[in-house]
């Protein structure tokens, strides 16, 4: 028997809570009947079809509920959004629930064929996907407006009904995630596949990136010691480095590409259609069909878009990169001043205020970023993407180009107008390690020490109170609506690339970087996995095939570091020597090995594959099946005209 959303039954003796949504305290009855009514209402008449009750707190109010699904629901649910699972012949297919006799591990009373994670993203799915039909405002509260198509949840977020919806932690999952993650101090491997399992496949593959960027360095690190200890000034002695360094730069990130690949096969992204991606909830227009799938959803012109992007974002963003080289040049009036002093004191204190304009510098750096990061957020909301996949790349380019420049336009204006080498060594060392600091500080210990304290006000709170009901779930419920929020891997992946940045442009002149680099990231493996376990609520689970358009992010770097350390080395007086006649030689010479290097990490950027040659097998066989049953439906259907 088939079954459809029509004859789905939304009652569940065996309430399991995944997620919670908590509301505005003082919201009117009338809005919560209505919201809960379109959570459990039926698809066809515009609801999610979910099971919803409230929680019961210490105070009696009620604007806590829990959120969860039938099995069948989660089953129909898991179909929609296009999950993947491996099969009983150890291929991996879109789940369908007619073939779902045909896949490893399934049976009718198996709770856990779906694992916790896919369940609160198929629930999550289908929450942002309520939208207004007919309403026009939301009840009980005039000023907020509807519209056909626009996003209930959206709306009651804006106006502050709606405090927040995040996922449930699994208590006992997470304790044995914690103690095999960063319970014990060892050299290893992370637990990548369980990671994946509790967080998904977004978290599990910047981890896994993190690991694999982590070892990538050793190399680095190890040649660059020597280099640091027994040549330093010598630049010509610095040529097989750097030429080690782009070649490095180019392998690591095509062999990153085929254990992306491996991964997300096995966890089953890879082969997931995203080519119809649905609207994000925060995009906004008036109600209209998509011509591609035929489904009702927001229109919005293009053309309005382009105009807020070139006549608003744009110049905001060449404002701020002018604002950020104003600052630059304050931080260079400041050296020379610090220079100036030390020159007419000499002493010990004022050697030490040599150091103190790269490290306001460097602090001043990471305020901009952040504020900058606020305002480029804004506007790329404010843009109207209708994408959350054109959302992030948008956000991305604009905070790309400001950390860039932010980051790196003074080392480029050192090396490139003052050819002082000493005092770009300085400054990259400074601005490396601060940052490192910084960042460490401001993501992990603080957010941690503040969580620490809340909980143990916390829990005093909740132990002081006589209540009927669960007291587990309700004090789990209470101190994890506390905790911070996990804005996603943005601030990470960004984090790293700087950090590639800063290793890989000015390699010859501070060959010590890598050392730096690979010291920050093993704490940094231990202090996110601790932030994401301790610190933050459980984030959403999001399927992804790859690490995106920062795949693109890292390999534009590493092209911009071939440039910058040609022209370093040919810099040198070494080099400079060899050419004492013809300056135009020199350049012609170091654009010829400029060239000649960007050939060969293109070459090697085509001959090494993507996809490790198993997967591409199984990834042919696929299509090759999906055309083969369509040929199968396509003359079974003939077959049956001819009848007639």
């Amino acid at each position: 028997m088939k079954e459809s959303w029509s004859s789905l039954d939304t009652l569940e003796t065996n309430f399991r809570p995944l997620v919670v949504i908590e509301l505005a305290k003082g919201t009117k009855e009338e809005t919560i009947e209505w919201f809960t009514k379109r959570i459990v209402d039926k698809k066809a008449n515009g609801g999610a079809q979910l099971l919803i009750k409230p929680l019961v707190t210490e105070n009696g109010d009620e604007n806590i509920y829990l959120v969860g699904a039938s099995h069948l629901r989660l089953l129909l649910g898991a179909e929609t959004v296009g999950l993947v699972k491996e099969c009983n012949d150890n291929s991996m297919r879109a789940f369908t629930y007619s073939s779902r006799k045909t896949f490893k591990d399934f049976a009718d009373d198996n709770q856990n064929f779906l694992t916790m994670s896919e369940c609160q993203y198929i629930i999550k799915h289908e929450l942002e996907n309520l939208r207004a039909k007919d309403e026009k405002m939301i009840p009980g509260y005039p000023q907020a407006k509807l519209y056909p198509g626009k996003s209930i949840v959206r709306r009651l977020l804006t106006n502050g009904i709606l405090v927040q919806i995040f996922p449930l932690h699994d208590r006992e999952e997470l304790k044995k995630l914690r103690h095999t993650w960063y319970g014990q101090v060892k050299i290893g491997y992370q637990p990548l596949d369980e990671i994946r399992c509790y967080f998904g496949e977004t978290i599990a593959l910047y981890f896994g990136f993190l690991e694999y960027f982590t070892f990538a360095l050793i190399p680095m690190a190890v040649i660059g010691i020597p280099y640091y200890v027994f040549a330093w000034e010598d630049y010509d002695k610095y040529v097989m480095f750097a030429t080690f360094n782009l070649l490095w730069s180019t392998v690591i990130l095509e062999v990153w590409k085929r254990i992306c690949a491996v991964m997300t096969y096995r966890w089953g992204t890879l082969l997931m259609k995203r080519q119809f991606e649905e609207p994000r909830p925060g995009f906004h227009g008036v109600l209209g069909i998509n011509p591609v799938t035929g489904r009702e959803e927001p229109v919005y012109s293009s053309i309005k878009r382009q105009l807020r992007i070139y006549l608003v974002s744009v110049p905001f963003v060449c404002l701020c990169l002018y604002f950020s080289l104003y600052v630059m040049m304050i931080y260079f009036n400041l050296e020379q001043w610090a220079l100036d002093y030390h020159e007419e004191n000499k002493s010990n204190f004022s050697s030490l205020m040599l150091y103190v304009p790269s490290i306001i510098y460097a602090v001043v750096i990471e305020i901009m970023n952040r504020i900058y990061r606020y305002a480029a957020e804004f506007l790329t909301s404010w843009e109207n993407h209708r994408l959350e996949s054109s959302y992030q790349n948008h956000l991305i380019l604009k905070v790309l180009v400001f950390n860039f420049l932010n980051c790196f336009a003074s080392l480029f204006y050192i090396a490139f107008v003052l050819f002082d080498m000493k005092l770009l060594r300085q400054s990259l060392a400074t601005l490396l390690i601060t940052s490192q600091i910084l960042n460490q500080f401001a993501e992990s210990l603080l957010p941690y020490w503040l969580q620490k304290r809340h909980m143990k006000k916390m829990k005093k709170r909740m132990h002081s109170l006589k209540m009927d009901t669960d007291l587990s779930l309700v004090e789990q419920v209470n101190s994890e609506k506390e905790m911070g929020t996990y804005f996603g891997t943005f601030d990470d992946y960004l984090e790293l690339f700087l950090q590639f940045g800063y290793v890989s442009l000015f390699s010859c002149v501070y060959p010590l970087a890598a050392v730096f680099a690979v010291l920050n990231n093993i704490t940094e493996i231990y202090s996110d996995a601790l932030k994401m376990c301790r610190v933050y609520k459980r984030p959403f689970a999001e399927p992804t095939a790859n690490i995106g358009v920062w795949q693109l992010a890292f390999e534009t770097m590493s092209v911009i570091s071939v440039v910058t350390n040609c022209i370093l080395i040919g810099m040198s007086p070494q080099v400079n020597a060899l050419f004492p006649d013809s300056k135009m030689d020199l350049i012609l010479t170091v654009a010829l090995v400029e060239h000649l290097l960007l050939a060969i990490k293109f070459v090697m950027a085509f001959v090494i594959p993507d996809k490790p040659r198993d997967i591409q097998i199984k990834l042919a066989k696929l299509e090759f099946e999906s055309l083969e049953a369509l040929k199968k439906q396509q003359m079974k259907l003939a077959a049956e005209s001819l009848k007639e």
